[in-house]
């Protein structure tokens, strides 16, 4: 069977393409999976994790300022992942739409080259009919010639029978023959015009899908890039929270929420044991009457 083999290259390689478009959507995708990942993880972790749950004052507010903000990172990579899923269907959509349009063209060739070599096979095998009609007339002369002189009239007549025979079968075969050649010129110059439209055509796919692909690349980049500088934004929101912390308050606002009064405890005094007990029974004669309270 006749192989097409440019024809072949082309196809080969439109899938290639096609395959390579599947492959980039399958890391759009996997990729969304690690986003998603990372930023539900990154939630729980502001959620479940204490991180200076003591602090007091500034700082305290600049923490709850650094995990809401933490949170917000998580939410926004979320937000990123239904994105990555968005463009990677886009990219199935685009993929498939490709592939509809070119399922008509590969139909009508891959029709016109099945007529083509079923052609080139019905001429093929005419020309070898032909070419044994050409032997077998050639024979039967070359018998009547040699022996003209040497066989009976009835003989002779048997001869040029079946010379005759033969030069009957090899216009048929010859005629035959042009026939089938002629079919297969008409066949194979249909096959040229409809070759040059289905090249022209692949070419401004794969144009279109060159072009696609880029676009998507480069679009999924500055997605990673306004990615990146939503969180530097949050972020810098943290700093400007730590930029109003005071050393000095948060120290003050401590003293102020513990301080248990403004006068320091008295000094530890020495005390004679027999003083001590002096004082004692001098206080008990000198006690209250019964009655009177304390």
């Amino acid at each position: 069977q006749e192989k097409k083999f440019g024809y072949d290259s082309i196809v080969q390689h439109l899938n290639d393409g096609r395959k390579n478009c599947k492959e980039f959507e399958d890391f759009l995708k996997e990729r969304a999976t690690i986003e998603e990942k990372y930023g539900k993880e990154l939630i729980n972790l502001t959620k479940k994790k204490p991180c200076g749950q003591t602090e007091l004052n500034t700082l305290k507010r600049a923490l709850e300022v650094f995990k809401q903000q933490v949170d917000g990172v998580g939410q926004s990579h979320i937000q990123l992942a239904q994105t990555l899923r968005e463009e990677a269907r886009k990219m199935e959509d685009f993929r498939e739409k490709q592939k509809l349009h070119r399922k008509k063209i590969e139909l009508v060739m891959d029709a016109i080259h099945k007529n083509r070599n079923l052609q080139y096979k019905k001429t093929v095998e005419a020309k070898r009919l032909y070419e044994q009609r050409c032997r077998d007339k050639d024979e039967a002369e070359q018998a009547v010639h040699r022996n003209a002189n040497l066989v009976t009239q009835k003989q002779q007549e048997k001869l040029f029978v079946k010379l005759a025979q033969s030069k009957s079968a090899l216009e048929d075969s010859d005629r035959q023959y042009q026939l089938n050649v002629g079919a297969l010129e008409k066949i194979r110059e249909e096959w040229q015009n409809e070759h040059t439209k289905a090249c022209e055509f692949f070419e401004t796919q794969e144009s279109e899908r060159i072009n696609y692909f880029r676009n998507a690349l480069w679009l999924h980049l500055n997605q990673l890039s306004q990615e990146c500088v939503r969180s530097d934004e949050r972020y810098e929101e943290t700093r400007r929270s730590l930029e109003m912390c005071s050393i000095e308050k948060d120290i003050e606002f401590f003293v102020n929420f513990r301080k248990t009064g403004s006068v320091p405890p008295g000094p530890v005094v020495y005390e004679n044991y027999y003083n001590t007990q002096r004082n004692a029974t001098t206080m008990r004669n000198q006690a209250p009457a019964p009655g009177i309270g304390r």
